[in-house]
C-alpha cells in the first residue's frame, strides 16, 4: 500500500522546506490550498512571525467565476499588502502542491502585483 496523498504532500513540503527558509530581508510567501479556499503567508522563519496573510475568504477579495481566477486575486491581495508593509522580495513555498494550477495563478497574482520571486 502506497502513501496517501496527503502523505504524500506532507513529504514533499518537508523536504522543500528543507532549503526554504524565510528571512527578514527575504521572507517565505507560503501557499496552502483547500478544496475551497486558497490562503497565502509571509513568513520571517527567523522570529517565526506571519508578516502579512491573505485569503479566498478576506472581504477585499471577492470570488470570481472559478478558483484560479480567486487565485490570482489572493496573490495580487498578499503583494499589495507586502509592499505596503516595506517587503518587495520573498521565497515562495509551495507548500508541498505542484506548480500548477490555483497555485501557479497565486504566484503570477502576486508577480503582477509586484512581489519579486
Amino acid at each position: 500500500m502506497g502513501l496517501s496523498k496527503e502523505e504524500r504532500r506532507l513529504r514533499i513540503r518537508r523536504r522543500i522546506r528543507k532549503t526554504v527558509s524565510g528571512t527578514a530581508n527575504a521572507p517565505r510567501l507560503s501557499v496552502f490550498r483547500s478544496n475551497k479556499e486558497i490562503y497565502a503567508q509571509v513568513i520571517d522563519d527567523t522570529t517565526g512571525k506571519t508578516l502579512v496573510a491573505a485569503s479566498s475568504r478576506d472581504k477585499g477579495v471577492e470570488a470570481q467565476e472559478n478558483k484560479q481566477l480567486t487565485a490570482t486575486a489572493v496573490g495580487k491581495s498578499v503583494a499589495e499588502k507586502a509592499i505596503a508593509a516595506g517587503i518587495s522580495v520573498v521565497k515562495f513555498d509551495r507548500g508541498g502542491y505542484l506548480y500548477h494550477g490555483r497555485v501557479k495563478s497565486l504566484a503570477e497574482g502576486a508577480r503582477e502585483g509586484g512581489l519579486k520571486f
